[in-house]
């Protein structure tokens, strides 16, 4: 153990530990050495520490990339209880918050910030970051940046231009859920030497892990046996729907165990109150979709029940990785039946693109200038592309070599004076002082905000944007003016050998139909693991590259000797009954422009919205949704063959 480690060691009291858990001092060792390390520890396993800790020794900042704004609420508060100066960026800070946390990070106060990766679209975080002592970089959720990864984020792959851009010092990757292959990905990306990837392990001895075979409508008498034969516990329902985490809480409700619903369609103070109530009950039960659990820290969970199959192993080993943190003896229980992965499929197919829309984007950007700028709200709605969509194909167009982005800028800034005129005017002498009043002049003025289109001002001044933005980040920080920016606009370079539009939309449509491929393997491996014929928890930790000698003694198939086999699922009609063959000609008749393909008529029936079908206002159809629990390619199938 080296001498800093060693110093280091006496700040885990501040923590309220007296010792490393497995792997943190490795990894904190590889930081001091190196200055570049990942951690891939398990759920629970205690990587916050290891950005953490350091940063109370590290000069400069601790800058934390996390996707989670769960994650970063709980920690700025446990952080700030042990008096360590720590700060949040997020969507939700207001103006004034925003000037103060500034503030922390030019005077050196603050410890650790967190950041959403999307902030770094954000010319003036970036620009300031560029000005700051950056000791640490740390990314949370490492595997997003993995474009074969089961959560594949376009924002994550710019994280290391920015690393480099912001001559951060030292680099920190974590995550919980990285196969071989992705862990390569994460080190290739953030030049982390492979000696200094340090992964600990996914088995919990701790966890008895059970899929038991339930038929649709059987669910609800198996999770309330489960629930009455069980010792009460803190307890979390996973549901693939948000409209099933409403109903399954309801009915709990009904039967007098202490539940409620949590998604990401409830209000986001909704969504705080049911987290809050369910972090302070013994004995509380949420059910809810995905969007919970997510960087909550709540080590006494006893069970974990999945209502509905999980979408890949990698979100099924996350989610009861929130199970026994503890390390007291806890229960993860998966209902499984045939019935879910009709839905979990048509997400998956939901994300894969129709070639018309690839090709429309591709046409578009041919026929941009060489330096060009869009909006992605209107690229979305143009293309037809969703806007993670839209993003992915953008960043794919980056890979091929076809496009670079730069920096977003806003196209607008608003700004109300908290002084009068003069008094701004005044707060500089000289050139600066005229600057401001030019800047000032230019500005169009409401009822309490103005406006300024910084672009049109720099022209008309003769001087670049940035020095017109900066100038308005100069007020800001002086308290001289309230400022927000709007109209987010992402810059692009085509490169001049783009080529022909041809190769570039089939090697589009080839590597989305590749990730549509892959994401249908990850659910069949949730499959193949309900119906192992051997130890399903070595098969689980096994597919992270985790080989283990014995079998484990607690998962289904240690327990019953006999593998199980996926529950019925539920009894469908024919799909001409439900939607006859006249219907569906007619719906491709009333809107030929936005149904006239297969795939689109599909995708309707399924119910998977698109920019399209939104503008069109043709959800409302009754039609839409109709054939939501049929599997898409019967579906599609379908639909060709009315062609």
């Amino acid at each position: 153990m080296s001498a800093l480690v060693l110093g280091q060691m006496t700040g885990l009291e501040t923590f309220g530990f007296r010792e490393f858990r497995p792997g943190q001092e490795q990894v904190i060792e590889s930081l001091n050495r190196a200055g570049r390390a990942l951690a891939v520890f398990p759920t629970g396993g205690g990587k916050s520490l290891c950005y953490q800790l350091p940063a109370l020794d590290y000069p400069g900042i601790t800058l934390v990339v996390s996707p989670l704004i769960a994650l970063m609420k709980d920690q700025i508060d446990f952080l700030q209880g042990r008096g360590i100066a720590a700060a949040k960026i997020d969507s939700s800070c207001t103006a004034d918050e925003i000037a103060v946390i500034n503030q922390g990070i030019e005077t050196g106060e603050l410890k650790l910030v967190y950041v959403a990766p999307e902030r770094f679209n954000n010319e003036r975080l970036l620009a300031q970051m560029k000005r700051t002592r950056i000791s640490l970089f740390a990314i949370d959720e490492a595997h997003c940046i993995s474009e074969w990864g089961h959560n594949f984020r376009p924002d994550y792959l710019k994280l290391a231009d920015h690393a480099r851009d912001m001559k951060v010092e030292r680099i920190l990757a974590l995550t919980a859920t990285a196969t071989p292959q992705v862990v390569q990905d994460i080190c290739k990306a953030f030049e982390i030497p492979e000696v200094d990837a340090t992964v600990t392990g996914f088995y919990r001895a701790n966890l008895e892990v059970l899929m038991t075979p339930c038929a649709t409508d059987d669910r609800h008498q198996a999770l309330f046996e489960r629930l009455k034969e069980r010792n009460p516990g803190s307890t979390i329902v996973y549901t693939t729907l948000q409209k099933t985490s409403e109903e399954v809480a309801d009915w709990l409700s009904s039967h007098n165990f202490p539940a409620r619903a949590y998604h990401a369609g409830l209000a986001a103070e909704v969504r705080t109150e049911v987290q809050e109530w369910w972090m302070s009950q013994p004995d509380g039960i949420v059910v809810a979709t995905i969007a919970f659990g997510m960087g909550i820290d709540k080590a006494d969970v006893r069970y974990v029940y999945h209502w509905n199959m999980p979408k890949s192993l990698e979100s099924y080993s996350q989610e009861i990785g929130r199970a026994g943190r503890d390390g007291k003896p806890s229960v993860v229980e998966m209902f499984a039946c045939e019935s879910d992965l009709p839905v979990l499929e048509n997400f998956i197919f939901g994300d894969t693109p129709e070639d018309e829309s690839l090709q429309s984007l591709v046409d578009d950007i041919i026929r941009q200038p060489e330096q060009f700028d869009i909006s992605m709200y209107d690229y979305s709605s143009r293309h037809n592309l969703r806007p993670l969509v839209l993003r992915t194909a953008l960043t794919y167009l980056e890979l091929e070599g076809a496009v670079k982005k730069g920096t977003p800028f806003y196209a607008e800034y608003e700004f109300r004076p908290t002084k009068t005129l003069k008094e701004v005017h005044s707060a500089f002498e000289g050139s600066h002082g005229e600057f401001v009043a030019e800047i000032i002049r230019d500005a169009r003025k409401g009822v309490k905000w103005m406006k300024l289109d910084p672009e049109k001002t720099a022209t008309r001044l003769g001087v670049e944007r940035r020095r017109v933005a900066r100038a308005l980040e100069v007020l800001a920080e002086r308290g001289l003016i309230e400022l927000r920016a709007s109209g987010v606009r992402d810059r692009y370079t085509r490169f001049a050998e783009i080529g022909h539009g041809h190769r570039l939309i089939q090697s589009l449509a080839d590597k989305f139909r590749h990730r549509e491929k892959s994401e249908i393997e990850r659910l069949a491996m949730v499959v193949d693991l309900v119906q192992a014929k051997s130890c399903q928890v070595n098969a689980l930790v096994g597919y992270f590259g985790e080989k283990r000698s014995k079998a484990c003694g607690h998962c289904s198939y240690c327990l019953r000797k006999k593998a199980s086999k996926m529950g019925n699922g539920k009894s469908l009609a024919p799909m001409e009954e439900v939607v006859p063959l006249k219907q569906v000609l007619d719906l491709g008749a009333r809107h030929p422009d936005v149904l006239g393909s297969p795939r689109a008529r599909a995708k309707f029936l399924c119910g998977l919205s698109s920019p399209s079908f939104s503008k069109a206002k043709i959800t409302r159809d009754s039609l839409f949704g109709s054939l939501e629990e049929y599997r898409f390619d019967d579906v599609m199938a379908y639909c060709e063959s009315q062609m």
